[in-house]
Formats: structure tokens, sequence, C-alpha cells
């Protein structure tokens, strides 16, 4: 391990200083902070707020004027992001788990203050926690979330009750922190070390709040790898694994057996003693490599795998009005038809996994351990959960930014795919649940990403292309975008626009310009180019 920043380019999902993908990262092109001339008018962080006047700046002889119950955008979180942004971004990687182990002992231990569940995984990682938190908090419980990227607002990534928390509560929180923060940023700094990072003292920030809270239960999401990510500071009881693909390869390794790997590393125990000694996995369905892999670090861990495809899966799926039907078979029995208003069939695979690790959390040990596992000790059977909690906790669900319908007539829809293999689900799924007689794809991605990887699946669905660049500094410039696209669709096709706005306005026109119902409109590429394109038809909620 070390403790020097990898300045190379970082991963697709996450905001810092640099530009990188979320919509402050997006807002912020030229490093701008919230609050001076530079920052860009498109900026996500602080939109237009009915409370922004009432915490308007103030001179420094002038007391604090108290913040509204629930304000957003306001001068106080304007701070905070700033000094969080004024730290080595998401993209200059600390490979170590000490520095923020450290800082949340000097709290308290705030990353033991609940159980913890964690989800690592390639794809699908968001929507899963989302599920898992609706059907734990169905269950009876207070559950916090932390996940990564947020398209608008840093508030996103830690949410209690299944709602964003509040601008006042981060800000808190954060100042109540800052000098513990300090202090370790200056034993870090006397040891010749890097200080604490954006993501690493996110993450203390997050499990503060959840301590604050308190919750019952913490779902945590990964932000990249596993092994050393910082939320691998907490032991895990239940280790969830989404599909494993191709990225971040210069962080993670160029194969999938490395990946995976990697993102075993949750099974980890890093507290002594540990609050969870045993882990359960759960485990999405896999590529044959990375599922060997996974099967070999279960082994030298000793750890029980329960698997996609074996244990648990998918039986049956059927299209519904605004989301399809699905019927899962668990651990502890079969649950027939539940409604989830998602799209693809990746989104019924996440639902399945989210079922199941819910199974395992809530199931006493000793009775999860016999299921399917004939060697177990023989004793009471346990119960399948209630039926009608988990299809109320399905039927709430939302998935911002993933197959997200934003306007019709014309239909725009968004998808967050910056990968190969997102952009193949994308193309399943709007194969699967669309009928649009023409699309019109826009697309703007990052330079350190795969165009062709991308735009090969992008082209099985798209009959025109609007590219373009996002405000982010790690943007793909247009031009490059087009020439590579002009390899996947003719020259006469490929269209190519400044910026999102643009970009936007010219798929509107041209399907406007048609005169004929069916043609739909898809923004992709990566979570920036979502974010923006959701800043601008007025969509800033999660």
């Amino acid at each position: 391990m070390t403790d020097t920043p990898n300045p190379a380019a970082g991963p697709d999902d996450v905001p810092g200083p640099e530009g990188p993908d979320g919509a402050d990262g997006a807002a912020g092109a030229a490093g701008a902070l919230p609050g001076t001339d530079e920052w860009n008018a498109l900026a996500p962080l602080v939109p237009d707020d009915p409370d922004a006047d009432l915490v308007a700046d103030v001179d420094e002889d002038e007391a604090p004027r108290p913040l509204p119950a629930e304000p957003r955008g306001t001068a106080e979180l304007a701070r905070v992001y700033s000094a969080l942004l004024a730290r080595a971004g998401e993209t200059l990687i600390e490979k170590r788990l000490d520095a923020t182990a450290r800082a949340c002992e000097l709290l308290g231990d705030v990353h033991r203050s609940a159980p913890v569940i964690t989800l690592t995984g390639t794809n699908g990682k968001t929507s899963t926690a989302r599920m898992v938190d609706a059907l734990l908090r169905e269950h009876g419980l207070r559950v916090g979330r932390f996940t990564s990227p947020h398209l608008h607002r840093v508030t996103e990534r830690v949410a209690v009750d299944g709602e964003e928390v509040s601008e006042s509560v981060f800000v808190r929180v954060y100042d109540e922190i800052e000098p513990i923060l300090q202090m370790v940023d200056a034993e870090l700094e006397s040891a010749g070390r890097g200080k604490l990072t954006f993501f690493e003292t996110l993450t203390v920030l997050g499990f503060a709040i959840f301590a604050d809270a308190p919750v019952d239960v913490v779902v945590l999401e990964v932000g990249m790898g596993g092994e050393w990510d910082s939320t691998n500071v907490a032991d895990a009881q239940v280790c969830g694994f989404t599909p494993i693909g191709l990225d971040h390869q210069a962080f993670l390794g160029d194969t999938l057996e490395k990946i995976a790997a990697t993102k075993a590393g949750i099974l980890d125990r890093n507290i002594e003693p540990t609050p969870a000694p045993h882990p359960v996995a759960v485990v999405g369905h896999q590529e044959e490599a990375a599922a060997e892999e996974l099967e070999a670090q279960f082994g030298r861990r000793g750890v029980r795998g329960l698997w996609a495809g074996r244990e648990f899966d998918v039986v049956e799926r059927a299209r519904a009005v605004d989301g399809q039907l699905v019927t899962v078979r668990g651990l502890l029995g079969e649950y027939r038809d539940l409604f989830l208003p998602l799209h693809g069939e990746h989104q019924a695979q996440n639902a399945a996994q989210a079922l199941v690790i819910a199974e395992a959390f809530l199931t006493d040990p000793d009775r999860l351990g016999s299921v399917g596992d004939p060697a177990a000790a023989e004793g009471e059977a346990a119960r399948p959960l209630d039926a009608e909690l988990i299809g109320s906790a399905f039927s709430s669900m939302s998935s911002p930014g993933r197959a997200e319908i934003l306007r019709s007539e014309p239909t725009v829809l968004v998808d967050g795919a910056h990968n190969p293999a997102g952009a193949a689900v994308l193309a399943n799924t709007l194969a699967e649940a669309f009928d649009f007689r023409e699309v019109i794809a826009v697309v703007a991605v990052f330079a350190d990403k795969d165009p062709h990887g991308l735009l090969e699946h992008v082209r099985k669905f798209a009959d025109r292309v609007v590219v373009t660049e996002t405000l982010s500094d790690r943007a793909l410039p247009v031009d490059e975008l087009a020439d590579a696209a002009s390899e996947w669709w003719d020259r006469d096709d490929v269209l190519r626009e400044r910026d999102m706005n643009a970009a936007l306005m010219k798929a509107i026109d041209l399907a406007l310009e048609d005169g004929e119902p069916g043609i739909g409109i898809v923004v992709t590429g990566s979570l920036t180019t979502v974010a923006e394109a959701r800043t601008l038809l007025g969509r800033t909620g999660i």
C-alpha cells in the first residue's frame, strides 16, 4: 500500500476539485468553488431556492442567521463543501484504511455505532443499496445509507430514514467533527503522509451523522474497489457483490480476477474485536472469471457465499405499466408478482439480490445457516419475510439517473452508463421496455474512459447521435468524441454541440421537426452527463 495519491485518471463516479463525475464537479469546470464568481450558473449544488434569501452572506460582525428547517443550497453548505473540495479529490486515491479508522476512533468509534451491510461491484451498487434501505425500513429499522456519487448535492450521499440528510444536520455534524479531522491531518502530515482526502472525510462524516441520528443499521456503498476503500473500516455483517466488470483498471487491475480480488477485501475484518466475525456474502450474477476468483477468496476466508442462480434468483418477469412484475426465489421462500417501478432485467436482478441481503440480515444466523446447506445443524426453519412489506418497499423504488424518464413529447431518458457493461445493459433495457421508432442519443464521456466500448452498444439503439462535452475538466473533447462516433455512424448522423444545453436543444429540435410521435432521446455517457441534463430539464431532486 502507498500513502502517495495516484494522479492517474480516476473513477467515473466521483466529484472533486478536478471536475470528476458528479454534478458539482461538472459545474466547477475550472476548479471554482461554490460562492465564487467563477462558479458556473449550471451548478446543481446551489439551485434556485426559496430559502436562499434567508441564508445570504452576512458581515463578519453580524450574528449568523438561523437556518431554515430544511434549507437547500445554503451559504453554510457552500462553506462546508468548499472545505471538502479543498482536500485531495477522489481521483487521488489513498490506498489505506488507517487514516479513516483513526478519525472514526477519535470520534468514539462512530464506525461501530450500528451493524453494517456493505455493497461492492462495478454496476448496480447504488440501486441495490437503495432497495436494501427500503426493505429494512419496511421492517421497522432506522437505516443510514451512504452512497456515491451524488448527482446534484453532496448531501445526497448520506440518507437517514430514506431521506437525504438535511443541510443543517450535514453542516452541524461537520463543524462538530472538524477539530478531529484537523488533528488527524496534523498527525498524517507530521509523518510525511497526505491529509484525509475528500472521500475519506466524507466517509467519516457519514459515520458521524449515522451515530448522531442514531440508526439501527448502516448500508454502505463502496467508493472504489473494497480492500482499501475508506468504507472498509467497518466490518460488515452482510457483504453484497453486484456484477463485476472492467472499470477503474488504473487502480484495481486490468483483469476481472484482479478486480474481484480487490473487491473481496470487504470481507476482511479490520476491527478488533470484530462485531461481525462471520460475514455472509450475497453475490449477484458474475462473469466466470470474477465468480471463480470470488469463490477462491471466500474459501480462503472461510466465508459462505449465497449466489444468484444457485441459492436465489429471479424466477419470472413481466412488463407492467411504468415498470415490471418480478417473482423472486429467495433464501426463505418465493415472493411472487412484486411490482418494481424500474425498467430492465438488471433492476430485477438487483431487487433479488437486495431481497436476499435483507433476508440474510434479518434472519437469525443459526437459522440462516441451514438454508440450502444440508450439512448444517437441524433446527426450526426460518420463515419467509412478509410479502406485503417487500411489495411495499419495491413499489416505492426510484433510481435517479438510471433509465430515468425526465420528460415526454419527445421522451427524454437519461442513464449514467459510463462503461461498456453499463451501456450494454442500457441497450438491452431500451429494447425490452421501450417502443421507440427512432432514438437520438446525446453522449458525453470522460477522456479516461473507453469511448468505442461504450459507443458500440449505443449504436445498437441510436439512429443518430449528438456528441458534446460536460463541464468537467476530465471531459473528452467534443471533436475527439465526434471522430470516435463517426466510426460507428455515418458522418451525417453524427452531430456535435459545444455543451449539454446546446446538445439537448438540438436533439429535441430534431425530434420535434419529425412531426410524428415515437422518437426517443437518450442521454448517456457518465453521471456528470446525466446530472447536467437533469439540471437543465428542471429535475434536481432524488
